[in-house]
């Protein structure tokens, strides 16, 4: 997941720094270039020795651009101080990568997930789920302590991506009329679940799971499940695969 791995320190709600939302005729020439080669540039911030900084967009990358004092030429990627830290994270964070969280945490939201949990939850976590995903019921019985004790909520992104039923097997889920009982009866029996796949997919449902599968490739997720959390700071972090043991509170919390 080249381009997605960016995503995973972001935080949600930060702040832009001082600049707004630059327009293109606000821009250098020089930087102009660069936007027209297909960077979207967010914002600018401040740079030791005279550079001007600009906060840009590439393919869901953040990038940082410096251009030089006489305004003719541009520095593409981080830039160190003389201790080693990087000055160019944190204007990225805070200019792109926090908005992409934002965004991609509400793209999660209006997809169409499945409740596993108290709708009060104090914690949310979502899933990319498939129903012939082991490692899918790996997590649903690892969560279960919080789950039960109504700290979290599971919601299950549904897809089809690992057997030719798979997609039908989802649709069912989606198309019962409990899906929650629904999922939560198929996890539970594992390998001697009895859900079958719907023979015709109706077309409400076919829309749904493909849309879901649309947020699945445009943020590069390889396999099911993948994991989406936010952290005791409020970053947005993954997990892709059933997480191993000391893994499992950072993801669900405190017991």
């Amino acid at each position: 997941m080249p381009r997605f791995r960016h995503l995973l320190t972001m935080t949600l709600g930060a702040a832009l720094l001082q600049s707004p939302l630059l327009h293109a005729e606000e821009l250098p020439a020089a930087i102009r270039k660069i936007e027209e080669k297909g960077a979207k540039i967010i914002g600018s911030f401040d740079a030791p020795d005279g550079l001007r900084g600009y906060a840009a967009q590439y393919q869901n990358r953040g990038m940082a651009l410096y251009l030089t004092p006489d305004g003719k030429h541009v520095l593409l990627g981080n830039l160190y101080d003389a201790n080693g830290k990087d000055l160019s994270a944190e204007p990225l964070q805070k200019l792109v990568y926090a908005p992409m969280a934002k965004e991609v945490w509400a793209k999660m939201e209006s997809s169409a997930w499945i409740a596993d949990g108290s709708k009060d939850a104090p914690r949310v976590v979502y899933l990319f789920s498939d129903p012939n995903c082991q490692y899918c019921t790996l997590f649903w019985e690892q969560a279960r302590p919080w789950v039960k004790s109504g700290k979290v909520q599971l919601r299950h992104i549904m897809v089809g991506i690992i057997r030719e039923d798979s997609p039908g097997k989802s649709a069912a889920l989606l198309a019962s009329k409990d899906p929650s009982k629904a999922l939560d009866d198929h996890e539970k029996a594992g390998k001697q679940s009895a859900l079958k796949a719907l023979p015709t997919i109706p077309q409400e449902v076919q829309d749904k799971l493909n849309a879901n599968m649309a947020l699945m490739e445009e943020l590069e997720l390889p396999a099911t499940p993948a994991i989406f959390y936010l952290d005791a700071k409020g970053d947005l972090q993954q997990q892709q695969g059933a997480p191993s043991p000391d893994k499992l509170a950072k993801i669900l919390g405190p017991k």
